[in-house]
């Protein structure tokens, strides 16, 4: 018996737990049991996996930077990790402002959905309005995911030339940490 009613006391009842000697030893036995058979997890056991650090997004804005120049085009550059989270993000001098939010918005859409924003945009050229009720969709090409075997560690987002160009820019940028 697990609980029993030891009569009324001032102000309500009074509930008492109590265990038989076997119930106790048999709770003792069980805990035991539960924490020997427990599979045991070390740091080795856990799934790594590969991030951007500063020097990997350094090596692409300056390759980014370069193919804008070459182009003659200023442009925004965003990058974002795997989750969105703004990383890096440089507006070049003569960009326009509107490129600040559309090279971020780029470059969180590839993250979130691990394609080019492109994919987005033909979708939505095609006919499919569904791509416009996507949390942080943004149908303009522009945004790369950027992938490290065969994984998503974040994304780029170029904006301020015609967007192909901007694309052009993120490829060559991701290229460079190959």
């Amino acid at each position: 018996m697990l609980s029993e009613y030891r009569g009324a006391s001032k102000g309500g009842y009074r509930i008492s737990t109590c265990l038989g000697g076997g119930a106790r030893l048999l709770a003792a036995v069980a805990a035991i049991l539960t924490l020997t058979l427990m599979p045991t997890v070390s740091a080795a056991d856990l799934p790594s996996k590969k991030t951007l650090n500063l020097a990997a997004i350094k090596t692409m804005v300056a390759a980014a930077e370069a193919e804008a120049e070459r182009r003659k085009v200023q442009v925004t550059i965003c990058v974002v990790d795997e989750s969105g989270n703004l990383l890096f993000l440089q507006k070049g001098d003569g960009a326009g402002l509107n490129t600040i939010q559309f090279a971020q918005k780029k470059a969180r859409h590839s993250a979130f959905y691990k394609q080019p924003s492109k994919a987005a945009a033909d979708q939505l050229k095609s006919g499919d309005l569904q791509v416009l009720a996507f949390p942080d969709a943004f149908p303009n090409q522009g945004g790369l995911p950027i992938q490290v075997e065969g994984q998503t560690i974040g994304g780029i987002g170029v904006s301020g030339a015609p967007s192909e160009v901007d694309e052009a820019i993120g490829r060559v940028a991701i290229e460079a940490l190959r």
